[in-house]
């Protein structure tokens, strides 16, 4: 199953460098590879390094990284219909980028990224605070008080950009897009990379934090700093996402529960095939928005909020029976 994996995967990121509104020479490519000069003057090697290659590596990262998230999310939270789309961060993340356009105008990329990272963070915990506080027994009713808790998030970020002239600016975060990715302006997220691995790190207790707190504690986990610890990972890697390619919900949710339903939930064994399986999500889902309309594209928001959504609905739907 897993040699299947990396199979499909393999198969993704081929198709993902071949597809796009620009077709490559790749005869012309493998042919000029004798003269290095020739080659990296040509344009197909342009074409290659500076817009698919990265494009690849944003996309694979974004689908790990926000997978991983969910299944963070999910053990802190233990509700598995619980991730950033539905807990309030990524609209979060995306306030905090308006704050940061008119607090701090001059900031770069890593201003911005601090800014979604504090909004992030501060929501998580708030939303985690009110679910414990107010214990709900059915499980379903958590995503949907996180859905309607990022809706009023979303409506505070859409009345702060409307009152100082910056709704325009907004709407480059509302759906995720991949196209504006270009060597040079998306390397902020390999943090996702150093974030992947303390999760693996912190993989076993990770999933002894989901047996509950009482539990967690009688096995002498520390639970609020590991609570702690699982919020942050999750707002840096919502906050370098959404500064990057923007907002794209549900694929947190998504993975790893087709995950949990094949292989379980015990992180040290599930996490690899999960950030495995979140990556070719993404990739299929970009692949599929680049060829549906070719050759124009449909953001990755569209097509993978789609995907997610319905999985969503399904899941629902199962968990009431």
């Amino acid at each position: 199953m897993h040699a299947r994996l990396f199979l499909l995967f393999f198969l993704l990121c081929c198709a993902s460098l071949l597809v796009g509104a620009r077709q490559m020479e790749w005869a012309q490519l493998l042919s000029s590879s004798g003269a290095l000069s020739d080659a990296l003057s040509d344009d197909t090697w342009l074409t290659l390094t500076a817009s698919r290659l990265p494009r690849l590596a944003a996309l694979v990262l974004t689908g790990v990284g926000l997978s991983v998230c969910g299944v963070i999310l999910q053990h802190i939270v233990r509700n598995k219909f619980v991730e950033p789309a539905t807990s309030g961060g990524l609209d979060a993340a995306k306030l905090g980028i308006l704050v940061a356009l008119t607090v701090a105008p001059a900031a770069g990329t890593a201003g911005k990224m601090a800014f979604a990272l504090a909004f992030c963070l501060a929501a998580s915990v708030l939303y985690v605070a009110l679910i414990r506080r107010i214990r709900f027994k059915n499980t379903i009713l958590l995503p949907v008080i996180g859905l309607v808790y990022g809706g009023v998030l979303s409506a505070v970020a859409e009345f702060y950009a409307y009152r100082n002239n910056i709704l325009q600016s907004m709407q480059g975060w509302l759906l995720g897009d991949f196209s504006r990715i270009v060597q040079g302006n998306y390397e902020i997220i390999y943090l996702i990379l150093p974030i992947v691995a303390l999760t693996y790190v912190y993989a076993q207790r990770f999933t002894v934090l989901g047996m509950g707190e009482g539990m967690a504690t009688s096995l002498g986990l520390n639970y609020a700093g590991t609570v702690a610890l699982g919020l942050m990972l999750v707002a840096v890697t919502v906050a370098a996402t959404v500064i990057t390619v923007g907002a794209i919900p549900f694929v947190g949710l998504a993975i790893p529960n087709l995950v949990a339903l094949r292989y379980g939930d015990r992180l040290e064994r599930t996490l690899p095939i999960v950030a495995l399986c979140g990556a070719s999500l993404l990739l299929a889902c970009d692949i599929a928005g680049r060829l549906l309309i070719y050759p124009f594209e449909v953001p990755i928001g569209l097509t993978a909020g789609g995907v997610g959504g319905l999985l969503f609905l399904v899941l629902i739907i199962r968990g009431r029976r």
